[in-house]
């Protein structure tokens, strides 16, 4: 094993968290658009439903930019609403991704001590460059990885197969030296093993048992991760 790869959303950083991110997005808009008067948990859910329906379309295909899919989502919510998306609403959305982002209590430990092996330490994330590179920074980890492959710069959404191949490109390393680490059984999971990668799908509550049959390995921590590691180096 030569390189460890992560998912970014669900992975690295928690879903809580995210979801405060994406609340707190809303609010702000609402704020900018003078309709303060609605409620923001219940514009934020139907943004959440929009946004969802559109990535479950796009899995797999041709990138689109994420802030064209969120700024759809947000159009569509804003229609049924009566209010106008800003024109910095993407700037809006990275300025509290910033703020708001929330790392797995264990990340740091984990990357660090995988770093420690002489491991190649990457992320490969459906994401727009701007959007990572500036969240990674505010959380402090951007200089831990020595690469990052996003959708935008594959071309492609996972679980298709180029994010994955470009990112092993980008370390040097042949699949069965990798491993990929991730919360989507589906994508995450069947994307690396498609390309020959080890996949680790990281679920801490159990709540995708289903799926686990798609999955190398399952964990519920990210120091779980080191260990499995570990093991296949022996």
């Amino acid at each position: 094993m030569r390189a460890v790869f992560f998912d970014f959303v669900g992975t690295l950083i928690t879903k809580a968290g995210e979801n405060v991110t994406h609340l707190n997005i809303i609010k702000e808009v609402l704020k900018k658009t003078g309709r303060d008067d609605l409620n923001a948990e219940e514009v934020w859910r139907a943004y959440e439903e929009e946004s969802s329906a559109l990535f479950s379309e796009l899995a797999g295909k041709e990138a689109v930019k994420i802030r064209e899919v969120d700024t759809e989502a947000l159009r569509r919510v804003a229609e049924r609403y009566g209010f106008t998306v800003p024109e910095d609403f993407w700037e809006i959305s990275i300025r509290m991704h910033e703020k708001y982002g929330q790392l797995f209590p264990d990340a740091v430990e984990a990357i660090k001590a995988l770093k420690g092996m002489g491991l190649h330490v990457g992320i490969i994330t459906d994401s727009d460059n701007d959007y990572i590179t500036a969240h990674l920074k505010a959380l402090g980890i951007y200089d831990l990885f020595d690469s990052i492959t996003t959708s935008e710069e594959a071309g492609y959404f996972k679980p298709h197969p180029r994010p994955f191949q470009l990112a092993l490109e980008k370390a040097g390393v042949e699949p069965d030296e990798a491993l990929y680490v991730g919360d989507n059984p589906k994508k995450d999971c069947t994307g690396a093993k498609n390309v020959g990668m080890t996949s680790v799908l990281l679920d801490p509550s159990g709540e995708k048992r289903e799926l686990w049959e798609n999955c190398d390995f399952v964990v519920s921590s990210l120091s779980e991760v080191v260990e499995i590691v570990k093991g296949l180096r022996s």
